[in-house]
């Protein structure tokens, strides 16, 4: 499924098209993909996109409500939709009357009147950055990037998702609340101290993959940045967390923060359906040092990879390197 990476690229590409937008229609064309615990999607009518970002490997549209046509939902306070890919979930604009495919699973019909673009940039320049949810990039950067490539006039954002799997949930922060894959999430790995990355570890008996794979331990990395950056720090995939020394545990910090960040520079990795919402594929597979390499040589030290399962996954590591 798309990681921490892709799903930043995805609010990244996706924000010129939406930010700003009005919500003028929504629809849900599988019952399954809204979930149990959202407003109806049709109330977010007259609802603005003020904000695109993230939060693990949850994409967030921030909604302002003060304008929305359903009197209930004009009342709600930080009203935020996300959007929980999972395995083959998709974003994309399309023109006001594409039709959608076989596997749209929600439809969000928006326009912008062009007098709210100038608006918009007048906001983005008096902003002083702080944002409710994960922004990688500098906010300023990112303010700049929206006010110059904003689209004007309407447009439709689909959802699809091929297997189906995906979720979408809009709701104010207490609905947030009684999600549990929410109200759990771990810190964010690119914020992370080293202090409180040694805490998250100490006493942790579990293999030091299966503790970067949990969701309430750290969000937004899977298999293969646990690979990867467990690569780069020479740590064996199998080691229990908490035998890792505090040296260790500061250069696995660094190594995932430098993997996921070198990820994010390349547009996340295209394995098999990802794609951002430009509908371009990502690069960083083309410097895979282990993940999905098993059996092949180490970059590093020439020998053949090992391939194992650790916490349910498939596993790929070089039992020279890593240690």
């Amino acid at each position: 499924m798309p990681e921490l990476p892709e799903v930043e690229t995805i609010a990244r590409t996706l924000r010129p098209h939406v930010q700003g937008c009005v919500i003028t229609n929504a629809q849900v064309l599988r019952a399954t993909s809204q979930h149990p615990l959202s407003l109806p999607l049709e109330n977010l009518r007259g609802c603005r996109i003020a904000e695109v970002g993230r939060r693990g490997k949850l994409l967030l549209l921030q909604l302002d409500a003060s304008n929305a046509e359903n009197a209930a939902v004009r009342g709600c306070k930080d009203l935020r939709l996300a959007v929980h890919l999972r395995m083959t979930g998709r974003l994309m604009t399309y023109a006001p009357q594409t039709a959608p495919g076989p596997h749209t699973r929600c439809v969000f019909d928006l326009d912008i009147p062009a007098s709210q673009v100038e608006t918009q940039k007048d906001t983005a320049a008096a902003r002083d950055g702080h944002t409710p949810f994960v922004q990688v990039k500098d906010a300023q950067d990112q303010l700049k990037d929206t006010a110059s490539d904003m689209d004007e006039g309407p447009r439709r954002l689909f959802f699809d998702d091929v297997r189906a799997f995906g979720l979408v949930l809009a709701g104010t922060p207490e609905i947030f609340d009684r999600w549990p894959f929410w109200s759990e999430l771990g810190p964010e790995p690119l914020t992370l101290t080293p202090k409180n990355f040694a805490k998250s570890l100490s006493g942790r008996k579990s293999a030091i993959k299966a503790v970067l794979l949990d969701q309430k331990i750290l969000a937004g990395v899977g298999n293969i940045y646990a690979d990867e950056s467990l690569f780069a720090a020479g740590i064996d995939p199998r080691r229990k967390a908490a035998d890792l020394t505090r040296d260790q545990m500061d250069s696995l910090l660094k190594a995932l923060q430098d993997v996921l960040l070198l990820s994010i520079s390349q547009c996340g990795s295209s394995i098999r359906d990802y794609k951002d919402a430009d509908g371009n594929a990502g690069a960083f597979q083309n410097t895979f040092a282990v993940y999905g390499r098993g059996g092949q040589p180490c970059k590093k030290c020439g020998h053949p990879l090992e391939k194992a399962r650790v916490a349910g996954r498939g596993t790929v590591y070089c039992s020279q390197c890593q240690r």
